[in-house]
């Protein structure tokens, strides 16, 4: 166990994971933070995947509990920062990890309520969480939200909805974190490249209906950096550096953290 994030206390949402023998970003994070001191609270809308991720860190001995919310209901949103509050007494870090791209495609193809759907989860799901946890970060004049993004956002890429809700992603926290720098308050996002994660590998299966071995090889080869895609540890770590006051002077960047995928003027 670490003391990186000692006596801090985070919200980490989506901590739970699509099914796979793989772990995911959210279970990731979760895990290593506490490994790293913190008190987590666990949100998903899937209370199972929840249990699991606290079964790994009650394993390695630390603190965390569980809250079964959807961010796309307002109210939920509320809900999370309040029990928080309850259980911990403050809020120092907020992870926004969900995200989703279920029925996507180019804008000849895409139907109305598939682009409503990604637009609500991926980014008023997190305006609405933000909007109730800056109060409670405000009242003590410090805090770091991270918020997950993708190479998505400013990368070609053959679906829209999805590079649209991340572009604004992006737009929103640069937005929240020069609202809130003079409240002490960082505000930063993760732009996440190809990683090798349950629900990338379900993704790409669903849309291109091909198998799990072909799709690593072409997601390997789209990757600059000599060993092809991340994996969900690379997202936590990078969140774990601006969940820490070791970035206490880091803020409103966006961060790829993609192995060079957004250096490539074009590329997918």
């Amino acid at each position: 166990m670490g003391d990186r994030l000692k006596n801090k206390t985070a919200i980490i949402v989506g901590a739970g994971q699509t099914a796979g023998d793989r772990i995911g970003n959210g279970r990731a994070m979760a895990v290593l933070f506490a490994g790293e001191g913190a008190r987590v609270m666990l949100v998903d809308r899937n209370m199972d995947s929840i249990l699991e991720t606290k079964s790994l860190i009650d394993e390695k001995g630390g603190e965390s509990f569980t809250f079964q919310a959807d961010i796309k209901v307002e109210e939920n949103c509320r809900q999370i920062a309040e029990k928080c509050v309850e259980k911990y007494g403050q809020i120092d870090i907020l992870v926004n990890n969900v995200g989703i791209g279920t029925g996507d495609s180019s804008i000849a193809n895409i139907n109305p309520e598939a682009w409503d759907q990604i637009m609500d989860v991926n980014l008023r799901g997190m305006f609405l969480t933000c909007k109730y946890v800056l109060p409670e970060m405000e009242k003590r004049e410090s805090g770091s939200i991270i918020n997950i993004s993708s190479a998505a956002a400013v990368c070609t890429t053959p679906v829209i909805a999805y590079k649209v809700s991340k572009a604004g992603v992006n737009a929103l926290t640069h937005q929240l974190a020069m609202d809130y720098s003079q409240k002490g308050i960082r505000v930063n996002a993760i732009m996440m490249g190809l990683l090798d994660t349950p629900m990338a590998i379900e993704e790409w299966k669903a849309g291109f209906k091909i198998e799990e071995a072909e799709i690593r090889t072409i997601r390997n080869s789209l990757v600059p950096l000599k060993g092809g895609q991340g994996d969900a540890w690379d997202t936590a770590y990078a969140a774990l550096f601006l969940a820490s006051d070791e970035s206490k002077f880091v803020t409103a960047i966006n961060l790829p953290v993609d192995g060079g995928q957004c250096a490539k003027i074009g590329g997918a």
